[in-house]
């Protein structure tokens, strides 16, 4: 064996790579419960990635077998209905540690100098990743995937001149219809997987160049020891490989109470109309997305449309999304952590992720007239966070940082 890693790393530097990365590659020593959430991303696209292949040998991406190919996974295939669920469950599960790693990056300033460039590969890593769920969520062929794709492959029509070509070129046809749904099946397995892994690869390299940021948001490479190790890091391997082992397993015990008892998640993860096959005469009581997909739904309809045109909601839509690229150049404040931070940023902070909830709340339901006002009022605060920030980040008083991490 000696021999062989030695061969190998001679053409390979496998060694290198290990200690650049684990081994050698130092981390602060104050990591928290928050911390837990980007290698339990990487566990869950491990999971949706080893379950989708398998799915892929037992699916046929026709508007014919489609929904029927599903029910054959389901009640057929040797433990196909927990691959189905495993990859189901982890398609919500993948945007719950999504959310709570971007989460964890706004209350501690990871986007801030000079890792800018995570924070917009991270934002990278999460458009693909909507893009990658909304492929999916067309395959299953039911109800609400045929009507949820409807609504949103409508959406590109309401922009102006390109619209309607952009569309027809969206669907690949007139009409949603099995040409449709092979395109999205080529884009959800192959296309988009390979620019996901991709970036997550340009993510970490980025990430260990700068190195990590902490909850005190301090730089632990300005005190090294004499050997040149920061007096405030410790090695990721053996010391945070094995603090992730305890976030893996209980992160599991839940991930598995969830697809064993509640895979449906009384139909945020499966609708209901969802388990009856697309019928394009047959529209749905209520349509709306993936629970994921809810806050930026709200917004949408909180929009009014301007002379029957929804550009508007469309563009505030894609706005929300648009504006997270834009985070590191609008806070000014001279600290990272929220934990230095005055408090009109934490006023703030609190006020755009209730905002948050509460449009993904009402996305998720009818509309009538007193949800839309509240949706308005959300959406006036969830884009009144960004857009105020260079001037509240800037006149707020900040507490001192200390020089060392403080734990």
């Amino acid at each position: 064996m000696s021999k062989l890693n030695n061969w190998i790393n001679e053409r390979m530097s496998v060694n290198r790579v290990v200690e650049d990365h684990l081994t050698k590659y130092y981390a602060p020593k104050n990591f928290n419960f928050f911390y837990f959430f980007g290698s339990l991303a990487m566990l869950v696209l491990v999971n949706q990635i080893i379950t989708g292949i398998w799915l892929t040998m037992s699916y046929e991406p026709s508007g014919e077998g489609a929904f029927a190919s599903i029910e054959y996974i389901m009640r057929d295939v040797e433990y196909g209905w927990l691959l189905r669920y495993l990859h189901s469950t982890g398609a919500s599960a993948f945007f719950v540690v999504v959310y709570m790693h971007m989460l964890r990056g706004i209350m501690y300033g990871s986007y801030q100098k000079p890792r800018e460039l995570i924070w917009l590969f991270g934002m990278t890593i999460y458009l693909v990743l909507m893009a990658e769920a909304f492929m999916g969520y067309l395959l299953p062929w039911g109800q609400m995937s045929y009507w949820g794709a409807q609504v949103i492959i409508s959406l590109f029509g309401a922009i102006p001149f390109i619209g309607p070509d952009l569309q027809q070129w969206v669907r690949g046809d007139y009409l949603i219809s099995g040409i449709t749904l092979n395109r999205f099946f080529a884009l959800h397995v192959v296309a988009l997987p390979i620019v996901l892994l991709g970036l997550v690869v340009l993510h970490i390299i980025a990430l260990h160049e700068v190195g990590s940021n902490n909850p005190d948001g301090v730089d632990i490479k300005k005190h090294k020891d004499e050997n040149g190790k920061p007096l405030d890091g410790i090695a990721f391997h053996p010391y945070y490989t094995v603090k992730d082992i305890v976030g893996v397993v209980v992160f599991l015990f839940v991930f598995c109470i969830v697809v064993f008892f509640f895979p449906e998640m009384g139909g945020y993860f499966l609708e209901k109309p969802n388990f009856e096959i697309a019928n394009q005469l047959k529209t749905p009581d209520h349509i709306a997305p993936v629970w994921y997909f809810t806050p930026f739904y709200a917004i949408l309809r909180a929009i009014p449309a301007i002379g029957g045109s929804a550009f508007p909601g469309v563009l505030a839509m894609g706005a929300a999304i648009a504006v997270l690229f834009v985070l590191p150049w609008l806070d000014r404040s001279p600290v990272r952590s929220i934990r230095y931070k005055g408090w009109m940023s934490k006023v703030w902070l609190v006020i755009f992720c209730v905002s948050f909830v509460i449009l993904g709340i009402l996305g998720a339901i009818p509309g009538n007239d007193f949800r839309t006002l509240v949706s308005q009022i959300c959406t006036f605060l969830y884009f009144a966070f960004f857009i105020l920030m260079p001037f509240y980040t800037r006149m707020e008083k900040t507490k001192p940082v200390p020089e060392r991490v403080t734990g």
